[in-house]
């Protein structure tokens, strides 16, 4: 009895290891591109001339990826609810990891010309394919092994990975503005984190690899109780739940990009203020992310996922109106302060999200569903997010980035709306 006692316990936090390692990677590697194109993206693949024209075409490749991860989930989701959300993980591993090694080893366009812009987009795309095909399996990991009662705060190890891995992905730019000139950063120094990644791809394929099948999808295999090409009963009888699920994710997205890369790209380039500071700035702020989020999963499994979406979801609201007066101040308390209260929102709504996309589907669509849900949102809520911005606050000033924030988040709040309680299902 109490040998069977420690080997639950030591298989449990496997999993809830396994399932947090493989998301901190894959967004470790997501951010690192995201800061570069805030920083070094524009000036390294794209002619010289424009600054506003290159920071522009940076946040365009930043987009493609979202666009290509709901490919990824539906890639990814068919084999995960055919064959087992084991395989299908390491692989989306693999092919985030590859893409962002090879991103780094990519010359840029003094040396390739418009091709160097070319391979960068394709790169990313398979970056955002690999994404798109980690979270709502890293997320049904955690899940249904979850014990009753639980799956708000096992849901909560995949959804800490984004703010382990940015802070990672943080701290790694932060050196390298500390020991490196400018003209030695954009020349090889930005490089370095997109190689570090495949030292943390190797970890987390040793780690994914010795998980065994999932219990919910072990007894459906074992039923029959699948399906040859899952997207097709997912569109015909679960349209709903992944759309209203992309709509609420957008808050979580939009939150996140405006603080981590509009905002970072504002105060360094158009507040100037040095690039150190900023990162120093953004270290503080993703620690509220990292802390609140197991506080809202134990939330969502005491009261509900509704009511703590929900109220994450208007404070999102009521931030947005913030966003102007404190960025504009110039003042590192305060830029520090919104970017602070922009992320532990975005950890708030985010972390109850880890249980309640899954719960939202049965079994045979749970991968595909989740997943898609998730990415969805990524399109809406992030991808065009520092775009926008950059447009908004050109045209109309920062106040309208703000206001854009807080249309976000009401989307998010009106979809989290329409959808059922979950916390009581049985998966």
């Amino acid at each position: 009895m109490h040998k069977n006692s420690i080997h639950k316990t030591a298989s449990t936090a496997h999993i809830a290891f396994a399932s947090f390692i493989g998301t901190t990677i894959e967004f470790y590697d997501f951010y690192i591109y995201a800061m570069a194109s805030a920083l070094v993206i524009g000036q390294v693949f794209f002619p010289a001339g424009d600054p506003a024209a290159q920071a522009l075409n940076a946040f365009l490749t930043f987009g493609i990826a979202f666009i290509a991860r709901p490919l990824g989930a539906i890639l990814f989701g068919h084999f995960g609810d055919r064959i087992g959300r084991k395989t299908t993980l390491a692989t989306s591993l693999l092919v985030m990891g590859v893409s962002t090694l090879l991103i780094g080893c990519l010359p840029g366009y003094d040396t390739l010309g418009t091709s160097a812009a070319v391979l960068l987009c394709v790169l990313r795309f398979g970056q955002g394919l690999g994404l798109g095909g980690e979270w709502g399996g890293a997320a049904l990991l955690a899940t249904e092994h979850a014990p009753a009662g639980k799956r708000g705060w096992f849901g909560m190890f995949p959804q800490l990975g984004p703010s382990v891995g940015f802070l990672l992905a943080t701290i790694s730019f932060l050196v390298l503005s500390l020991f490196l000139s400018d003209a030695e950063f954009k020349a090889w120094g930005w490089r370095i984190p997109f190689f570090a990644s495949a030292l943390l791809v190797v970890v987390g394929l040793y780690v994914r690899f010795k998980l065994a099948e999932t219990p919910a999808f072990a007894a459906a295999l074992a039923q029959q109780n699948t399906h040859k090409t899952p997207l097709k009963p997912l569109i015909s009888k679960h349209l709903r739940p992944a759309l209203l699920g992309a709509l609420a994710m957008t808050v979580c997205y939009n939150l996140f990009y405006t603080a981590t890369v509009f905002c970072l790209s504002y105060g360094t380039k158009t507040l100037h203020i040095p690039r150190t500071n900023f990162l120093q700035m953004l270290c503080v702020a993703v620690l509220f992310m990292a802390v609140v989020t197991p506080i809202s999963a134990s939330l969502s499994d005491k009261f509900g996922r509704r009511p703590v979406l929900l109220a994450g979801c208007f404070l999102a609201i009521l931030t947005g109106f913030a966003l102007s007066p404190l960025m504009a101040s110039g003042s590192n308390l305060q830029i520090t302060l919104f970017l602070s209260l922009a992320l532990l929102l975005m950890g708030a709504t985010f972390a109850p999200m880890g249980a309640f996309l899954p719960e939202q589907f049965p079994v045979a669509v749970r991968y595909t569903g989740a997943g898609l849900a998730y990415s969805l949102g990524g399109i809406l809520g992030a991808s065009t997010a520092p775009f926008v911005s950059q447009l908004l606050v050109a045209s109309g000033g920062l106040i309208w980035v703000g206001y854009y924030v807080s249309a976000m988040a009401a989307v998010s709040f009106f979809a989290v709306f329409c959808m059922h309680e979950t916390s009581e299902s049985v998966l």
